[in-house]
């Protein structure tokens, strides 16, 4: 029976040959021929079930074979030719002797990486693909070593790599430069060279590093009495010191707030007024965080938080405690659901009521962005006010400190008539018992709500924004004076001629 072939190991090695492989099966006994494709090798039986070989040169991925005098195995047993890796560049090219550092090799034929090397010692690989790896630096004397890549396709070109001995860390400032006994307070420390901190002492006390990078350390200070000296420590040594001084900060005190209510959503800037209120790390509105804009030691502005409808307590925060709290209210915005009238003259001047929620300290209304007059708070849910002048229909709309009315809601409109215009009578008499069918020629009548001959109702009827049909009333016989009425006032008079029966 034929040989026969099961596996290869390694299945891949380099273009020029020379891979040492193992191939196993059965029937090798007595092998005169181990092929690579079309290339035969050199080899040695070791068993009838393991043969040792070395690769001769190729390309591509080829069939291994067996021969003996019993016939040529005919497994698909594949073998593949891989090319040696290639390094273009590194990134970065230096680092620290403490290693540790990530760096980036880019190039071609880099995947299956076995190890990546600088000078003799392994670096730690991350990811591999075939034209980057990414790999952690081992550590390494301050000097320039060679970075390699080996895969089963050989070992790649050498590029540079230089281990710099880290700088001695040097302090410039302290902020702040003192703080209170208990600490607790972040304490940002400026300089060079403060990259890989491993500590950070406030006399023999450590401090807890919060950020770290070559020009600026943020710790948080830990207790300790008088003045103390601030050291960093990083591989390159201990730096020099800054002096820092633990002082008891007297506690925040608020005596106002202005505003003291705003919108649910927040977004308002309140002042807070009080003393020590230097050095703000928080303000409160409640369990909320506000957003601090400015701070000096009587002052305080910040941006409010959001809240629910309700009372909370401000408070200030700072190295030296808590404030005393201070009440600000949340209000919700105001609706506005109906007007009465919805209808008034363009020279504005007639009063209007305004129905709505919330509207108890309103503080404006406007009129298609005029603002109304006379404005008076009846309850929480009315109001009046004067109408300004204005064109057209335009939204309604309430202003409190929680908030402006929108138009989401209810019905907000309120719309400007011109003044009523008659032009005709037609016919302009008629009999002094009434009764006669009158047709009212003119302008802006859409809306009229009554007609008088002469001060006396009579029925109507709009028809249009320039005719008005109205029965007359009976009369002495006589002129007298028609006038039709809009929410917008009266129009000007025609005479109208009662004739005697």
């Amino acid at each position: 029976m034929a040989p026969v072939v099961t596996s290869v190991s390694p299945a891949q090695g380099a273009p020029a040959g020379g891979t040492g492989v193992i191939i196993t099966g059965s029937g090798f006994t007595g092998a005169t021929q181990v092929r690579f494709g079309p290339n035969g090798t050199t080899f040695v039986i070791v068993s009838d079930t393991l043969i040792t070989a070395k690769t001769p040169a190729g390309a591509g991925t080829v069939q291994v074979t067996v021969t003996a005098p019993t016939g040529t195995s005919t497994q698909n047993v594949l073998f593949t030719y891989t090319s040696a890796p290639a390094l273009s560049s590194l990134s970065p090219a230096t680092g620290p002797t403490s290693g540790g550092n990530t760096v980036t090799l880019n190039g071609t034929h880099l995947s299956g990486a076995i190890v990546v090397l600088f000078g003799p010692v392994p670096a730690t690989v991350l990811t591999d693909t075939a034209t980057q790896i990414t790999v952690i630096a081992p550590a390494g004397s301050p000097s320039s070593v060679a970075v390699t890549v080996a895969t089963a396709g050989g070992m790649s070109n050498a590029l540079t790599y230089t281990y710099v001995a880290a700088p001695v860390p040097v302090l410039s400032s302290l902020s702040p430069p003192s703080g209170p006994p208990s600490g607790g307070n972040t304490v940002t420390i400026s300089g060079t060279g403060l990259s890989g901190a491993t500590s950070v002492k406030f006399g023999a006390n450590p401090a807890t590093i919060l950020t770290d990078t070559a020009t600026q350390i943020t710790v948080i200070a830990p207790a300790n009495t008088g003045t103390v000296n601030v050291t960093v420590t990083t591989a390159g040594g201990t730096s020099n010191a800054l002096p820092y001084t633990y002082t008891a900060t007297p506690v925040p005190s608020l005596s106002s707030l202005n505003p003291t209510s705003g919108p649910t959503s927040g977004g308002n800037t309140v002042t807070l007024n009080g003393t020590h209120l230097t050095g703000a790390t928080s303000v409160e509105f409640g369990s909320n965080p506000a957003t601090i804009l400015t701070d000096t030691a009587t002052q305080v502005t910040v941006t409010a938080p959001a809240g629910p409808p309700s009372s909370v307590g401000v408070t200030v925060t700072t190295t030296g405690g808590t404030s005393n709290p201070l009440p600000y209210f949340y209000l919700a915005a105001p609706t506005l659901s109906d007007l009465s009238p919805h209808l008034g003259p363009a020279t504005g001047g007639n009063t209007v009521t305004v129905f709505g929620s919330n509207l108890t300290l309103t503080s404006a209304v406007t009129f298609g962005g005029n603002p109304a007059t006379g404005l008076i708070v009846v309850s929480d849910s009315q109001l009046t006010m004067t109408a300004p002048a204005g064109s057209g229909t335009v939204v309604v709309t309430v202003t409190t400190p929680g908030g402006t009315s929108t138009a989401a809601t209810g019905n907000p409109y309120y719309t400007y008539l011109g003044a009523p215009t008659l032009t005709s009578l037609t016919p302009s008499h008629g009999a002094d018992l009434g009764g006669e069918v009158i047709v009212l020629g003119g302008s802006n009548l859409t809306y009229t709500d009554a007609v008088t001959f002469g001060g006396i109702p009579a029925s109507f009827s709009a028809i249009s924004d320039t005719q008005v049909l109205a029965t007359s009333p009976g009369g002495a016989p006589g002129t007298v004076n028609v006038v039709a009425h809009t929410p917008a006032g009266n129009s000007n008079t025609l005479p109208y001629v009662y004739d005697p029966s």
